[in-house]
């Protein structure tokens, strides 16, 4: 059973900014879409951002386009979610998730922001944004 592990969350004042971790326990995360996911008190789980597998692109919501930035670590084992301009809307649980998705060479890769691609959930992370 694979495993997922976030990290990075905390309370920050509006206008912070925080780096979530997406790590997989005991395997790399090269060969698979990624995607942050998040659920606001009251709210339903929405996708935010994800990357495709090595080599493909990146999407995001409207609500955190210029805002946030989805990145991998060069060794392939982590992906990163760089969080600013934060804003009291942005208060929630940050979901990591991934699929399998191998390469195809030739082919870029796309991502989706929909939960159902995703086999592999990490139990979150808190993310409070207040004054």
């Amino acid at each position: 059973q694979l495993q997922l592990a976030e990290s990075g969350g905390d309370t920050v004042q509006p206008g912070g900014s925080l780096r979530l971790s997406c790590e997989g326990s005991g395997f790399a995360l090269d060969f698979y879409n990624v995607a942050w996911f998040r659920q606001g008190p009251g709210k339903e789980r929405e996708g935010i951002s994800c990357i495709a597998t090595t080599g493909g692109t990146t999407g995001y919501a409207d609500s955190v386009k210029d805002r946030f930035s989805i990145s991998r670590d060069k060794t392939g084992n982590a992906v990163y979610l760089q969080m600013n301009s934060l804003k009291p809307d942005d208060t929630g649980v940050y979901f990591c998730a991934v699929h399998k998705a191998i390469p195809i060479a030739g082919v870029q890769h796309s991502c989706r922001l929909v939960q159902s691609p995703y086999a592999y959930w990490g139990p979150g992370t808190q993310v409070t944004v207040s004054s």
